[in-house]
């Protein structure tokens, strides 16, 4: 019992870089409010506002309504005093956007981009837009902190290098934040696309949903991870891998792993393009799938559901597993709309156990094509953010 009073009071914040957390909400406060809220004594509140504010983390904000007397002075977070940078590469597509430090967009662009061109003409491209971005904000580099990626491959989370990603040619162990960091000069943090998906989908439409799946259903599947309101990785950043999960089933097909019978040669958009040729319908892309089935294509509406039925079939087990609140379909597959998510519908509310999905939705992407971009820079925001960070700005900003 003693534990689970504790739990409702977290530890009240200790130095600036914890106070400056309570500031997160965009909410002004004044200096008496912190003062209740932190128990710390008005003159160590006072300076923390200033060492804050010292490095751009905190701004005036007005004043607050007086109770008698002259009206005190409010102050919130500044998320405009510096940049930061998403960028989405995806197998055939490339996304940049600027963001402030709420991962906010100031300015964005899409482009057509092939992955498989190699990492030199891939990050010069990244590289080149990315300087041409933060000019039309009318900021200079300076001003960037730190460049999000989200690569269409594994990658090792702690070193940022992709690991033997299939359909990423010349990129295997390509030392990605290095690469980029010499032509931007800016930290890098590098992770895999369905990942930086998954944190914009979190903070842009359902930040306070603790526990979400977001999956991807593209030319390949997989998924992005969400916690306890914390993107989970795994051991060696492999977790949401669903694409190679084996579908029961048809155990003879084979997958581009080297495996047989994966989620992804059975339901992404390679395999159903796949056989709606062997049915004599002309189709090359995940794209035409989604335009066909728009087009009231009854045999491309059919396929879709029933890809829609494997993956299900495979989210079942991570329900039971995971009992997320919400799992979020994205991905260009989603586009086919409801074809797609009647039949992932169909098999987890069916197979699932009803503890687990008596409040569990099921709902396509709401943030769309930004969430790339916006979850790629939120990886720089939290950890420019965090409060060991804040403390080490603070404290460079005083030797200097």
């Amino acid at each position: 019992m003693l534990m689970e009073g504790l739990a409702k009071f977290p530890p009240r914040p200790t130095g600036a870089g914890d106070m400056f957390q309570l500031f997160r909400d965009g909410a002004p406060r004044t200096r008496a409010s912190l003062v209740t809220e932190t128990g710390q004594s008005r003159s160590t509140v006072a300076a923390r506002i200033d060492a804050l504010r010292s490095i751009g983390l905190l701004a005036p904000a007005g004043e607050a309504t007086s109770t008698g007397g002259r009206p005190p002075s409010t102050f919130a977070f500044d998320p405009a005093s510096h940049l930061a940078m998403g960028v989405d590469l995806g197998a055939t597509h490339a996304r940049i956007a600027v963001t402030d430090l709420a991962a906010e967009p100031i300015t964005m662009i899409d482009e057509p981009l092939a992955i498989a061109d190699g990492p030199d003409r891939v990050l010069t491209w990244v590289a080149e837009t990315g300087r041409k971005l933060v000019a039309q904000t009318g900021r200079e580099m300076e001003d960037l902190v730190g460049i999000g990626i989200g690569l269409p491959g594994p990658v090792d989370h702690r070193t940022g290098r992709p690991v033997n990603p299939p359909i990423m040619p010349g990129w295997g162990d390509s030392d990605v934040p290095a690469e980029l960091f010499a032509r931007l000069g800016a930290p890098v943090m590098v992770d895999n696309d369905v990942n930086i998906m998954a944190l914009g989908e979190h903070r842009t439409t359902a930040p306070d949903v603790d526990d979400l799946l977001f999956v991807k259903v593209a030319t390949g599947i997989g998924a992005g991870v969400i916690m306890d309101g914390h993107l989970r990785r795994g051991a060696q950043g492999a977790a949401g891998d669903l694409g190679h999960i084996a579908v029961p089933g048809p155990a003879d097909i084979p997958c581009r792993c080297g495996n047989t019978g994966c989620l992804e040669a059975v339901a992404g958009g390679g395999a159903i393009a796949a056989r709606l040729r062997q049915q004599g319908i002309a189709v090359e892309t995940t794209q035409d799938i989604v335009d066909l089935v728009r087009s009231g294509d009854v045999a491309a509406g059919q396929a879709v559901r029933q890809a829609g039925r494997d993956i299900g079939s495979v989210l079942a087990a991570s329900v039971s597993l995971l009992n997320p609140a919400r799992i979020v379909v994205g991905g260009i597959l989603a586009g086919a709309g409801e074809h797609l998510m009647a039949g992932i519908r169909e098999v987890v509310y069916q197979r699932s156990l009803p503890l687990a999905t008596r409040d569990l939705r099921i709902t396509p992407s709401e943030a769309g094509a930004p969430a790339g971009v916006v979850g790629a820079a939120t990886l720089v925001t939290e950890q420019y953010l965090a409060p060991s960070s804040v403390e080490t700005l603070i404290t460079a900003k005083e030797v200097m």
